[in-house]
């Protein structure tokens, strides 16, 4: 099931991110047509009052046009908030399985993980247990958890003695940060992923009701 929707979401954005292209190019191919001949372009538009008349039909199918882009968009961001916990989830607690390497800093999968543990004061995407049956075990298998899991570890002044990390690494829950790091930077961000969502809906109603608006004019 998972594996359908990023299939999904993957070959819509490829989609659209080509229908985007189209225009891009098409204004690019007007614009380079202004340029080398100007008057013939002037020429055209002059010739075309039908173009400032505001014909009903066409502001009709672009207000559609814009109403179906927008309830897509709609969709989307209402599946991607509905879903994105465990979507999310799953993929991070995956590649940390399967990538995550301990402390090779010129990995910038392990490095980005790292620095993230660290600053979150979090282990893991869930929980510390998330290493079990991982690459990172399968490197260390003398280790419980990676050092950056150890409360203390990376803090300037506060670093932990060798016995307590020790300990740590072998598997001391009182003595490491037992915090997922999902449910950690989802905390942190929480409020401004709320406000985000909220901006995006006003904007686009406003986008809506501002093309409805020029359909009646």
């Amino acid at each position: 099931m998972e594996g359908d929707c990023l299939s999904c979401i993957k070959y819509l954005m490829f989609f659209f991110n080509f229908l985007i292209f189209l225009g891009g190019s098409f204004l690019l191919g007007v614009g380079v047509w202004v340029l080398v001949d100007p008057m013939g372009f002037r020429e055209i538009v002059a010739a075309n009052p039908l173009l400032f008349t505001g014909n009903k039909c066409l502001l009709l199918f672009f207000f559609l046009l814009i109403l179906v882009i927008f309830l897509a968009e709609l969709a989307a961001a209402i599946l991607a908030f509905v879903f994105r916990e465990h979507l999310t989830r799953e993929k991070f607690t995956r590649d940390l399985k399967r990538h995550y390497q301990g402390h090779n800093n010129t990995d910038v999968f392990t490095s980005t993980w790292n620095a993230l543990m660290t600053t979150f004061d979090c282990c893991g995407v869930n929980s510390p247990d998330d290493f079990e049956e991982s690459l990172f075990r399968l490197l260390s298998p003398d280790k419980m958890v990676p050092g950056v899991c150890c409360q203390g570890n990376g803090h300037p002044g506060d670093a932990v003695d060798d016995l307590s990390r020790d300990e740590c690494l072998r598997g001391s829950m009182e003595l490491r940060y037992n915090k997922g790091c999902y449910s950690a930077v989802v905390d942190y961000f929480e409020t401004y992923i709320y406000m985000a969502g909220a901006l995006a809906i006003v904007v686009l109603t406003i986008e809506v009701r501002f093309q409805g608006f020029l359909l009646f004019l």
